[in-house]
């Protein structure tokens, strides 16, 4: 069971002046889901190398069971700083793809070519597909077999217009996720802030939040047991 992880390489949080990057819970709680199942797993980013950790993701408030592990684990803090060149990742040696949140892929990742493609032959060759928080955002221009935008007329979730408001970055970030997966078609839901939500459409797995990305983990292996069968 091959699973490839990819993460932001971005780092500037619009014009504030402060750092993004990806959220250390919605990649770490996904790892050792996919670590203790047994899964062999690739870290991949655009740039290739460390990619930007999201400070704000490593506060004291978010310190969830996940994330002390993540900071004790030299061997995987090793893995993130070497990470792949995303235009060297094939999906031929991957049996799904996994893509953790944080703003950074807002704006990096929803419009990276390399990316693109990728998620295009995942979905092509009926391999399962999870994004979480704002990395459904990354699905935004990915388009079917039929050259129809991969999210029209499918279920999906990401971080909410409300759940953006409550962090202060409404005016910061470069569209509001909830509105432009409903402006390429998406069927979109959600719950109240914060609530860990997951949402399935097929081999398509989109978490709302940083709290739905092990639950989305979870599913993903879900997929993999039954799909492989």
């Amino acid at each position: 069971m091959k699973i490839v992880m990819v993460l932001t390489s971005h780092s500037e949080l619009g014009n504030t002046g402060k750092k993004t990057g990806f959220w250390i819970e919605e990649f770490a709680a996904p790892y050792y889901v996919f670590l203790d199942a047994g899964a062999d797993i690739t870290i991949a980013s655009p740039k290739g190398g460390q990619p930007p950790i999201d400070p704000s993701s490593d506060t004291a408030e978010n310190q969830t069971p996940a994330v002390i592990r993540f900071k004790a684990d030299k061997i995987l803090q090793k893995k993130v700083s070497e990470t792949h060149l995303l235009s060297t990742i094939s999906s031929d040696d991957y049996d799904a793809i996994f893509y953790p949140g944080g703003h950074g892929p807002l704006w990096d990742l929803t419009k990276d070519v390399d990316s693109i493609k990728l998620i295009e032959h995942f979905w092509n060759t009926k391999k399962p597909i999870a994004a979480v928080c704002h990395a459904p955002s990354v699905l935004l221009n990915v388009k079917d077999a039929d050259g129809e935008y991969l999210v029209k007329g499918k279920k999906v979730t990401g971080f909410t217009n409300s759940e953006e408001a409550a962090v202060g970055l409404t005016e910061v970030v470069p569209f509001l996720l909830e509105d432009e997966l409903k402006n390429k078609g998406g069927i979109y839901s959600k719950k109240e802030d914060w609530a860990p939500y997951i949402v399935k459409e097929g081999l398509l797995i989109t978490g709302q939040n940083p709290a739905s990305s092990e639950p989305a983990a979870k599913e993903l292996l879900n997929k993999l047991s039954t799909h492989m069968l």
